[in-house]
C-alpha cells in the first residue's frame, strides 16, 4: 500500500475516533445536566460552548493530519463515529441512568413518606 493511502486511511480513523470523542463530551455534558437540572438559558449556552468545542476539534484534527484541506470523507467519519456511538453506547446508558434515578426517587419518597407516618405528621416541614 501507497504512504498516500496510508495516511489517507489514518486520517479516517482519526476522524471516527474524533466522532466518538465528541460525542463522550457531549455525554458527559448530558450527564452533568441530568443530575443538575438547568434552565434553558444555561442549556443554550452550554450547547453554544459545546459546539465551539467541537468546531476547534474538527479544525484542530484537519489542520494536524491534513495541512487544514477540508475533505468531505472526513466530516462523513466523524458523523458515522458520532452516530454509532450514539446508537450503541449512549442511548443504552442514560436508559439504565433513568431507571437507576427514578429507582432512587422512589426509595426517598418512600423513606420521607415512612419517616413522616412514624412521627403521626407531628415533624415540621
Amino acid at each position: 500500500m501507497s504512504d498516500y493511502i496510508y495516511l489517507e486511511a489514518e486520517l479516517t480513523a482519526h476522524s471516527f475516533l474524533l466522532g466518538l470523542v465528541l460525542m463522550v463530551s457531549y455525554d458527559l455534558l448530558r450527564l452533568f445536566r441530568f443530575f443538575v437540572p438547568h434552565s434553558s438559558l444555561w442549556t443554550g449556552l452550554e450547547d453554544f460552548a459545546y459546539w465551539i468545542y467541537c468546531a476547534i476539534m474538527s479544525f484542530w484534527l484537519l489542520f494536524q493530519e491534513n495541512s487544514g484541506v477540508l475533505r468531505g470523507y472526513v466530516i462523513v467519519s466523524v458523523f458515522i463515529g458520532m452516530y454509532l456511538y450514539d446508537r450503541i453506547v449512549s442511548q443504552n446508558v442514560f436508559g439504565v441512568l433513568k431507571k437507576v434515578k427514578r429507582w432512587f426517587t422512589i426509595k426517598v419518597r418512600n423513606r420521607r413518606q415512612r419517616k413522616k407516618a412514624r412521627n403521626h405528621g407531628t415533624e415540621p416541614q
